[in-house]
């Protein structure tokens, strides 16, 4: 046996799982593997079957999961060349709100032939937006009744969250709903089968669920003003102990410990959200400093002091992040996809041929073209809502828009301009959390983006005014969770006993930092005027166009 002790982090994406084996003394990551998911976003039919899925649906499969722990574990380790016996502790981080309903024993109802042909017996992806009646439901009932919770959720709930996609199960199929003994979070249900142990994270029921510290969940008069069906629901299909993010729920059984290449009796930690896990994992642990979890979507992370009530935001949780301080979440529920949207469906083949020929990928042409550009060169502007708003209107009817185009328009110029607007909607969340008292002195980005896209990183910087460092690994998250898996197995196992020493010890400084170009800033500034106009004109109700759009869409559905 090894004295140097290691934490093995799981972080379960969008489209994948990935494990990491990191060396808890130094935080350096030895080894990691990937398991991209075999039905990945599931948002047009069943797998498996022709039964196909309504717009704004988002599906996964629950055994792509298990496959993960299956696959991707074993190679990390391999590649690692760690043994079993020097892992102390096991972290996960999930995206969130993603829930499946199970039976009583965690089996969920999709793996069952009774219900697999049924969309609601799948795993809800968290961006699963087909339940927006269903939010627009509880807000409203929430603002008739002055429901106390509401505020601190920026004064409205998304579709994304728990009892949005339970509503719109008990709406449109009854069956499942009276079926599901539990419907839970995707990473609390991972560990469950880690461990055989039930029970639920504090930061995605107190972000996702409306659950609070002080208080719990909504009462049962409010879940019965919604739908009389709902009473007991928080004591019966959302039952189970609430526990803080990187508190150990258990021991890796016999089972799991075969299915991962690992010795049985490991600490488990609970999990946390992905975006959660990646804050202390870009070493970001002190109030006014703001983590940007740049991938798929971005999550804008902060903690502070004090409780402040700021609107529009998803939430702020009294140890939701970093123990002691309120951590706050914004979002944009749409960043790295509206880049893949573009690459994949709207360049055009001699562009694809001419990077080709450069040896390039698509992604780097438009980024070394676009970065040749100067700010409204191309006299274009975008709202970056083609995955709706997450923050600071919390609306996933909304959608996309690009105004300025010619004849003479070329992809580059596109390109830059929804970077930019990804950028805009970044700077209205940051001044709407100062505006509430939260100060944000510094902006720290992590994830996939800021590893790959260095202009984005600049024109962030440019766009906000404020300096953007690159934090700790592109791998935060999944260190993260790391972090939580050696914070469970505590310090006489070689682990820590708070996230704040872990993270000290973990997390290294990259010095990598990107500073406002005062000339571009300025700008910007006039672009953001017009950008603030767009945004209030089509997000606040003066032009519901796009809302009557989607209306149209779905019509016949």
């Amino acid at each position: 046996m090894s004295q140097t002790k290691y934490a093995l982090g799981l972080d379960f994406g969008t489209e994948s799982g990935r494990a990491v084996v990191v060396d808890v003394g130094s935080g350096q990551t030895v080894g990691s593997a990937t398991y991209r998911y075999a039905d990945g976003v599931i948002d047009e039919k069943l797998p498996g079957t022709s039964i196909r899925l309504g717009p704004d649906w988002a599906l996964q499969n629950p055994a792509d999961y298990l496959a993960t722990l299956k696959q991707a574990v074993p190679e990390a380790l391999k590649v690692a060349g760690v043994q079993a016996d020097d892992v102390i502790g096991i972290g996960i981080d999930f995206t969130a709100c993603t829930i499946l309903p199970t039976r009583a024993d965690g089996t969920p109802l999709c793996f069952e032939a009774e219900w697999k042909g049924n969309p609601h017996a799948w795993t809800k992806l968290w961006k699963h937006h087909a339940a927006q009646p269903e939010a627009d439901r509880i807000n409203a009932v929430a603002v008739e009744r002055g429901e106390a919770w509401l505020p601190l959720y920026g004064g409205r709930i998304s579709s994304e969250w728990l009892h949005s996609k339970t509503l719109q199960i008990l709406d449109e199929s009854p069956d499942v709903y009276t079926a599901m003994d539990r419907i839970v979070e995707a990473g609390d249900w991972v560990v469950w089968q880690m461990t055989g142990v039930e029970k639920r994270n504090a930061c995605a029921a107190g972000y996702k669920g409306m659950w609070n510290k002080a208080t719990g969940y909504p009462s049962n008069d409010f879940l019965r003003a919604l739908d009389p069906r709902l009473d007991g629901f928080h004591q019966t299909k959302a039952a189970g102990e609430v526990v803080a993010p990187g508190a150990r729920v258990g021991h890796l059984t016999r089972q799991a410990a075969a299915w991962m290449g690992l010795r049985h009796g490991i600490a488990v930690a609970a999990p946390t959200i992905d975006a959660h896990a990646a804050v202390p994992g870009a070493g970001v642990t002190t109030p006014g400093r703001m983590a940007l979890i740049l991938g798929t979507s971005t999550c804008h992370m902060i903690v502070d002091e004090e409780q402040h009530l700021v609107p529009g935001i998803s939430g702020v949780v009294g140890d939701g992040i970093i123990p002691g301080l309120y951590g706050y979440e914004g979002g944009q529920a749409g960043v790295g996809d509206i880049f893949e949207w573009f690459v994949e469906n709207a360049v055009p083949g001699w562009y694809e041929r001419r990077a080709a020929e450069a040896g390039l990928s698509v992604y780097q042409a438009l980024e070394r073209d676009a970065a040749q550009q100067r700010p409204g060169e191309a006299g274009l502007i975008a709202l970056d809502w083609w995955n709706g708003n997450r923050s600071v209107l919390v609306n996933a009817g909304l959608s996309g828009l690009l105004i300025g185009m010619t004849l003479g328009t070329r992809p580059p110029d596109i390109f830059r301009a929804l970077i930019e607007a990804t950028a805009f909607g970044t700077r209205i969340i940051v001044d709407t959390f100062e505006q509430n008292g939260v100060r944000v002195k510094e902006l720290v980005a992590c994830g996939g983006l800021a590893e790959r896209n260095k202009l984005l990183l600049q024109i962030y910087a440019d766009v906000t005014g404020r300096e953007f460092v690159v934090g700790g690994t592109g791998q935060a998250s999944a260190l993260g969770a790391a972090m939580l898996g050696a914070l469970a197995a505590g310090r006489q196992a070689g682990g820590f006993d708070s996230l704040t020493k872990a993270a000290q010890s973990m997390v290294a400084d990259t010095g990598e930092t990107y500073r406002p170009n005062a000339a571009h800033h300025k700008v910007y500034q006039s672009l953001f005027a017009d950008y603030q106009r767009l945004h209030d004109t089509f997000g606040r109700g003066e032009n519901d166009v796009m809302l009557r759009l989607r209306e149209l869409r779905h019509q016949g559905v």
